[in-house]
């Protein structure tokens, strides 16, 4: 917001220069972006009367003039190129050596034409109060004295702040709340202007009002003005619509826009005559309501626009006018043959506002105002302010008022909150005062929460000082608890006041284990190919067991993730689609789930992969080798491996995600670690997937659990075998609803201690074979540490690995 230091002085007695309440403001956190000062805008520029006016002998658009700045020396010769300058008239003169910033020039003496130039006569856009100027600027007051500073004459004597308020702080969005702000800064004098009474002699039938839904309009005040006669404003309330970036229209539009500035006030005048025009009848009754939808509205901008249901409208007898707290319609604008006006001053709902200009694509002044939140209880006195203006500028007659209000009771409009001294302190820490570190003072915490407007009292107690503290209602949307009263006592005390020191001790930092074995797991996916994938944790609702949001700002986000697996099928679908192949990657992060104790959390880890693992297809003729399985669980065993994890593999069909033939539980230490699978034909139809896709997911806690054993943190060196191995090869035929891995255990078990490792490396189903049955070939090695194993040890130990197979799962061996 831009900040006229004129006309902030006029609402508090301040002395400080421009740079130093610059300064003020930001550190109390009221950013200053920028100082506009304008004096500089015509510094040099003095009062001149054109005495003589003559053609130029070598140019038909330009003219010689003889002017007077009452100089002793004479009067000056300018050649002008502006249509509308005449003798006698007093303009603003740029003498040589001036420089106007404006434009970017530094007046000099020269020759133009052949005709000797000595100085510049400006027009407004040359002295920076317009972008564009027909002509000079020529004065309406007579008998100006010649050659004196006409920076008091246009309102250049002025310092424009450039002021950025933070989102919760809508009363800085006025000059009233500025001032206001800058009282307590500075401990001046605050001198708020005041709205005269009125007296309203109702008409009968005059005006009637309809708020469909009080709760997104609580009050609308409707007044009706008569006789209003439309012209320019006069030269001070156009002055400071300028200063504050606004363009003057007319006294009418000008006053509903100074009072939004003064009082942070949206107001907004309608022509009455046009408004019953619309309505169709003698009688009007103003109403809000929401749009209707194929509703439309030409607004002031001229565009037409088709109002969505969530649009609030004002409207005359049911027909739309305005949209309410954004912008007026085109077709009751106020205009050069306006007479009567109906002034609209209300409250809207913050929240409806935000939806309503957010439906269209529009912001402006009113919108911004009414979303961050109105002050409802000046809403009177900056009714009376505009009425009064318009009296005064316009010449209206009050005529008619009618007032729909649903407000809360006014006690209502502040609320009271405890704030603890003992809790002040140590929220904001030492304080340096005069010779020493103290804290801050009981009488500093009231002298700055009074300054602000609030009351105090006190209610000490044998623990502690403490106050109950009621807010101003212009801070009723801001102030709502302690930790906002405390703010408060640090911004206004001076964040530059608090002890700056670093605790005595400081040691260095360091990787906590979660963290360490967190980068360990990263480390074991990505060299396994994987990529890691982050994704929101926020998801589309679709059952009962996920924990839905309470304000999401999107239907699709509007609940919290029950697992990490949807998303990366989403991932996956998307690059295919894009035509980057399928994705190979994991991703680790916190699902959530409602159950009927409430609602849990736990950390997981997903991956999902497939498509063709080698690099190269000229080796087989350009044709595509999709990953089997056994090549999805290889990545799996490569991370496994590398983290040190002896993982078993068991046949599951409970997850309905995943192929019910090509799925394995995960068990790590007895544990139940995950799931590992192809996915289901049906959830890759619905997905465009190709067949060879696999994911699987695993509870992370477990990982860690097992990283964060004494044996993973600190591996032991196990000498490298010296002495020659013996393998043998062992065949039969198993039942198929044996696995692999139980046989491989109860041969480890049986083959102990010589038995070093077990691997398969056949397996046969078709002729030859027993029904139900598959047969399976494993190499065996065994080896001693100390010595050379001889070959009835070896034939011993063998034997008894054959005799358990047959005896735990009956498979018959092959000779």
């Amino acid at each position: 917001m831009r900040i006229s230091l004129n006309w902030l002085r006029e609402l508090v007695d301040i002395t400080l220069a421009p740079e130093e309440l610059a300064e003020t403001l930001t550190f109390a956190g009221f950013e200053v972006e920028d100082i506009e000062d304008r004096r500089k805008l015509a510094d040099g520029v003095v009062v001149g009367k054109v005495l003589e006016v003559q053609p130029h002998p070598n140019a038909d658009k330009l003219r010689v003039c003889q002017v007077d700045i009452g100089n002793a020396n004479g009067p000056l010769n300018i050649v002008c190129g502006a249509a509308n300058v005449r003798a006698g008239a007093y303009v603003p003169v740029a003498t040589s050596g001036t420089y106007l910033p404006a434009i970017d020039l530094k007046i000099r003496a020269s020759k133009l034409r052949g005709v000797r130039s000595e100085g510049m006569i400006c027009s407004l856009a040359e002295v920076g109060l317009e972008k564009e100027a027909a002509g000079i600027h020529i004065f309406e007051q007579e008998n100006l004295q010649l050659g004196s500073d006409v920076r008091p004459l246009l309102n250049l004597e002025d310092v424009i702040l450039d002021l950025t308020a933070t989102a919760n702080r809508a009363d800085a969005l006025s000059m009233v709340g500025v001032a206001r702000e800058v009282a307590a800064l500075t401990g001046a004098t605050l001198k708020l202007p005041e709205a005269p009474e009125l007296s309203i002699a109702s008409r009968i039938g005059g005006l009637k009002l309809k708020i469909s839904d009080p709760g997104a309009c609580p009050t609308y005040i409707g007044t009706v003005m008569e006789g209003i006669k439309i012209e320019p404003s006069p030269d001070w309330l156009q002055q400071r619509l300028q200063a504050a970036g606004v363009r003057p229209i007319n006294n009418v539009v000008d006053v509903t826009n100074y009072v939004l500035l003064e009082w942070g006030q949206p107001l907004h005048a309608f022509d009455r005559d046009r408004l019953l025009a619309i309505a169709g009848g003698n009688s009007l009754t103003i109403g809000v309501r929401f749009a209707n939808s194929g509703e439309s509205l030409k607004t002031l901008d001229g565009q037409s626009r088709t109002l969505q249901p969530q649009t609030l409208l004002i409207t005359a007898n049911d027909k739309p006018v305005a949209l309410a707290g954004v912008m007026g319609g085109e077709e009751t604008e106020v205009h050069n043959g306006t007479q009567n006006i109906v002034l609209e001053a209300a409250l809207f709902d913050s929240v409806a506002i935000r939806r309503s200009a957010r439906s269209l694509g529009l912001r402006t002044e009113a919108s911004t105002r009414f979303e961050r939140g109105v002050n409802q209880a000046e809403l009177g006195i900056a009714t009376k302010r505009a009425i009064a203006l318009l009296s005064e500028l316009a010449g209206g007659t009050l005529s008619t008022q009618e007032v729909a209000d649903t407000r809360p009771d006014p006690a209502t409009w502040t609320r009271s909150i405890e704030l603890r001294l003992d809790r002040i302190n140590q929220i904001l820490g030492p304080v340096e005062l005069e010779d020493e570190i103290g804290e801050i003072l009981p009488e500093d915490v009231e002298r700055i929460l009074t300054a602000l407007g609030c009351q105090l009292k006190r209610g000490d107690s044998e623990e502690s000082i403490q106050w109950t503290v009621t807010v101003p209602p212009y801070r009723y949307r801001d102030l709502e608890r302690e930790i906002d009263l405390i703010e408060e006592v640090a911004r206004l005390y001076g964040y530059n006041n608090f002890c700056e020191d670093l605790p005595d001790k400081t040691e260095l930092g360091y990787l906590s284990l979660e963290q360490q074995l967190m980068r360990q797991l990263r480390e074991a996916f990505r060299a396994a190919g994987l990529t890691e994938l982050v994704q929101y944790s926020l998801v589309k609702p679709t059952d009962d067991r996920q924990i839905h949001l309470a304000n999401p700002l999107f239907a699709e986000y509007s609940a919290l993730r029950t697992d990490l697996l949807s998303g990366l099928i989403d991932a996956c679908q998307y690059n295919l689609e894009q035509g980057n192949g399928i994705l190979n990657g994991f991703e680790m992060g916190r699902v959530f789930w409602r159950e009927e104790e409430g609602f849990l959390e736990a950390d997981s880890i997903a991956g999902i992969l497939g498509g063709d693992p080698t690099q190269g297809r000229w080796v087989k003729g350009g044709h595509e080798s999709p990953m089997t399985w056994y090549e999805a669980k290889g990545v799996l065993e490569s991370v496994f491996e590398r983290l040190g994890m002896s993982v078993e593999y068991q046949p599951n069909r409970q997850d309905h995600r995943f192929h019910p033939g090509r799925t394995a539980s995960l068990w790590l230490q007895g544990k139940r670690l995950g799931n590992l699978g192809q996915l289901h034909p049906q959830l890759r139809s619905q997905y465009g997937l190709p067949d060879a896709v696999y994911a699987f997911e695993m509870d992370l806690d477990v990982l860690l659990d097992a990283l964060a054993q004494d044996e993973s943190l600190t591996p032991r060196f196990k000498p490298y075998p010296t002495f020659p191995a013996s393998d043998r090869d062992i065949a039969f035929f198993a039942p198929e609803k044996v696995s692999v891995a139980e046989i491989e255990r109860t041969t480890l078990n049986a083959g102990k201690p010589l038995l070093e490792s077990v691997q398969l490396f056949d397996e046969y189903r078709g002729e030859s074979v027993p029904k139900g049955q598959r047969s399976l070939a494993f190499r065996l090695v065994y080896r001693a540490s100390d010595r050379t194993l001889v070959a009835e040890e070896v034939e011993t130990l063998h034997q008894k690995v054959r005799e358990s197979l047959v005896e735990k799962f009956g498979v018959t061996l092959r000779v």
